[in-house]
Parts: structure tokens; C-alpha cells; sequence
């Protein structure tokens, strides 16, 4: 037997676009929803009865999740934040290899924090620290560390919310490595 009345929720599309889906586990669509209830007489929603709040709703899989899940980036972001990430890492130490630390240190540390600050909160640790072992390699590779390289590899290590202990480890670990 039908419900007389009761309370439904009614949705409305306020955006669109392309997210990371955790529950399919890739680039998706996503429908960004809006949800009101209202008081329902023979199945007519009629009066309203408050938010529902804001959902995405995954358009392949229908699965709804909080606005937040917008905030990790699509597969395809996080290739092009990684590949800026390295390119960056390698430009710093190589302008510091070859100028020193001077007034160029200042532009290349903004330069790190623009795109490293975005990417580290979404990587692993070991992510983290094989872009700072990537570019303690690039700066090994005519010797040991000038004092402006080391400079710019602690710089990295801090972008990339590494401590200060594990920047130092990892660094040692690289000098004593063979290339």
C-alpha cells in the first residue's frame, strides 16, 4: 500500500565536472547536487522541510560523497602536478649548482613551495622521498653537495612536509650511494 504522506528529498543539479571517483577508482563525472526535503502528500512533495545538504554524485556509479572528495586531485592532475614536481625539482638544483644560492634562491624556493605545496599533502611518504632522492642524485652527479645544493635539497624536503631528520637521512643515504 502506498505511503499518504511522508517526507521526500528532491535534488537539483547545480554543477558539473570531471573528479577522482573513490568508489569506481578513477576520472569520472560528477553531477554536484543539492538536496531539500519537503513534506510529501500522495507522493507530491508540497512544503519544505529543511537541506539536505550538497552531495557529488558519481555519474557512472551514482555513488554520492561529501563536497570534499573534490579536493583530491584526478588522475590525470596528479600526473601533471608530479611531472611539474620533478621538472621543478631538477631546474633548483641545477640553477644551484651552477649559481649558488644568491638572489635566484629566493625566486627558486617560491618557485618549489608553488608546486610542491599543492602535491604533498596527496603523496605517499615514499613518494616524497624519492622526488627529494631524484633530485639529491641530480646534484651528486658532478660531486658531493655544494653548500647552496644542500641549501635547496632541504628546501625540497620541506616542501614536501618531510622532517628536517628524514631530509638529512635521505641525503646522507644518496651521497653514499653509487650512480
Amino acid at each position: 500500500m502506498p505511503h499518504i504522506w511522508g517526507v521526500r528529498t528532491t535534488w537539483r543539479t547545480v554543477g558539473d565536472g570531471e573528479f577522482f571517483c573513490p568508489g569506481c577508482g578513477g576520472d569520472r563525472s560528477y553531477l554536484r547536487r543539492i538536496g531539500r526535503h519537503r513534506f510529501a502528500l500522495l507522493g507530491i512533495p508540497l512544503l519544505p522541510r529543511g537541506t539536505a545538504g550538497t552531495v557529488v554524485e558519481c555519474a557512472a556509479c551514482r555513488t554520492c560523497f561529501r563536497t570534499d572528495v573534490l579536493g583530491h586531485p584526478t588522475t590525470t592532475r596528479f600526473s601533471a602536478m608530479l611531472r611539474d614536481a620533478v621538472h621543478t625539482v631538477a631546474h633548483a638544483v641545477l640553477a644551484a649548482g651552477k649559481e649558488g644560492i644568491d638572489g635566484s634562491g629566493t625566486a627558486l624556493t617560491i618557485e618549489l613551495h608553488e608546486v610542491l605545496d599543492p602535491l604533498a599533502p596527496h603523496l605517499a611518504p615514499a613518494g616524497s622521498e624519492d622526488i627529494l632522492l631524484q633530485g639529491a642524485r641530480i646534484a651528486l652527479a658532478d660531486g658531493p653537495y655544494t653548500p647552496s645544493e644542500h641549501q635547496t635539497l632541504a628546501a625540497v624536503g620541506r616542501a614536501l612536509l618531510l622532517s628536517h631528520e628524514d631530509t638529512e637521512r635521505l641525503l646522507a643515504i644518496a651521497a653514499r650511494t653509487p650512480s
